[in-house]
């Protein structure tokens, strides 16, 4: 299949449904939602000395991704919903998904294919217990049946899904099919969340709601080699994780404050091993030579605050144990992110959205060395690092509503030390996004 007859594809389905009216939701017994997303990125060539197995190719490059999701519901009983979506993806990111911690596009995973093909990403049952206090509606979205819930309750989700779906959510900067593209900027980059190589996992979690506060906690299947696309069995390679959200209202406008731990336990290298081993041998240094079973411990505080009615600003601080190799996400041990987020009210255009951030992430001195002698990480590995700097990237984008249930947006990241060598870059990333749904 051809990229045209994709993109003529996509188009047919974005255009084939209607919008449907924002009327106040009426409890549903059952749903289906759709949506299809087109990203294309595009960077010149940039200054590139030497490259490695792991570097973002420097010449002039362009690749696309799409995806089309189907996501079908039902509640079985009062307060429960199963859920199923069905993906059809095609296409790589840049460099094949190689060469910046902080990738570029959070539509790219690390799978790509030419052709388009098939996969079940998520299959889960949520049920919420009301437990008191105010009636609030809830609106029909995908996985999401609409109807209402009290303020007080408690909600048990289980099956396979993505850890992102119920941790480090933020408002401003989650969802690369309307907002930020980059990886770092969309979630905690230091974030090490269980996932396989399309970032989904199963697990269970337990969410409760009392007053301003919710405690949510998570018990997830690693995968069975680090960045792989097989799930470890019998979760004999597993993560913990809890958040405490605490909303707040600041400027009379709403607000939240998350912090969120996790513990990885798998088969996992050390770099320090894996370098006295390269050492001993003569050898260029290889995590996958030293794993054994290690526990990795990471946090991060996440705040999104509302400034104005159509203005919004967040901010992600995270950590890691930047001694042992990166499992599932990226190569950062230390990331702070932070941006704003408007609307076009005051220019007639409110279903508009503009947004402008930044990311600083950065690695351990034992990473640093370990690349230094040659190592490759999950994404990143130049075959040496003389100079080493923090990843810089900062990426802004305008989202334009075309009609009801389609936008396209334009999006721009300068990225300044790819895969922390400042001997190569920086980079200039150039965007195209076209988004569906009904």
């Amino acid at each position: 299949m051809t990229k045209q007859t994709l993109m003529l594809a996509a188009a047919s389905f974005l255009f084939a449904w209607p919008a449907f009216a924002d009327d106040a939701p009426t409890p549903e017994t059952w749903a289906i939602h759709g949506q299809a997303t087109f990203v294309d990125q595009y960077h010149p060539a940039f200054h590139s000395p030497y490259r490695g197995p792991n570097s973002l190719d420097p010449g002039s490059r362009g690749d696309e991704t799409i995806d089309m999701t189907l996501f079908a519901g039902v509640s079985p009983w009062e307060g429960g919903e199963a859920w199923a979506n069905v993906e059809m993806d095609q296409g790589f990111g840049l460099s094949g998904t190689f060469g910046v911690a902080a990738f570029p596009s959070a539509e790219a995973y690390k799978v790509g294919a030419a052709e388009p093909y098939g996969r079940l990403h998520r299959l889960f049952f949520r049920q919420t217990f009301d437990l008191g206090g105010d009636t609030q509606s809830v609106e029909g979205a995908a996985n999401q049946l609409a109807g209402s819930h009290t303020s007080d309750n408690l909600v048990i989700t289980v099956g396979k899904f993505s850890v992102t779906d119920i941790f480090d959510n933020n408002s401003y900067a989650h969802d690369p099919k309307g907002d930020f593209l980059n990886w770092a900027i969309v979630d905690a980059g230091a974030f090490d969340y269980a996932a396989d190589a399309w970032a989904y996992t199963y697990g269970g979690t337990a969410e409760w709601s009392f007053g301003n506060w919710t405690l949510r906690g998570g018990l997830f299947d690693m995968s069975r080699l680090p960045n792989s696309t097989e799930l470890d069995t019998d979760f004999g390679q597993f993560e913990l994780v809890s958040e405490l959200e605490r909303r707040i209202s600041m400027f009379g406008h709403d607000g939240k404050i998350k912090l969120l731990g996790f513990v990885n336990h798998a088969n996992m290298g050390s770099f320090t091993d894996a370098l006295a081993l390269a050492r001993a041998t003569g050898t260029a240094p290889d995590v996958a030579k030293v794993r054994r079973f290690r526990a990795r411990p990471g946090g991060s505080l996440n705040v999104e605050q509302g400034l104005t009615d159509d203005l919004g600003f967040f901010l992600r601080a995270s950590e890691n144990d930047g001694n042992k190799e990166s499992y599932e996400f990226t190569d950062i041990n230390e990331s702070l992110s932070a941006g704003l987020s408007l609307k076009g009210t005051s220019w007639e255009r409110k279903d508009d959205t503009v947004g402008l951030a930044f990311e600083v992430g950065d690695i351990s001195k034992d990473f640093q060395a370990y690349l230094a002698a040659g190592g490759l990480g999950v994404l990143v590995g130049d075959g040496q690092l003389a100079h080493y700097s923090s990843e810089v990237v900062l990426e802004t984008y305008y989202d334009v509503q075309l009609i009801k249930g389609v936008n396209a947006a334009l999006n721009y990241q300068f990225i300044a030390n790819p895969g922390y060598n400042s001997d190569r870059g920086p980079v200039s990333v150039l965007g195209f996004r076209l988004h569906g749904e009904f």
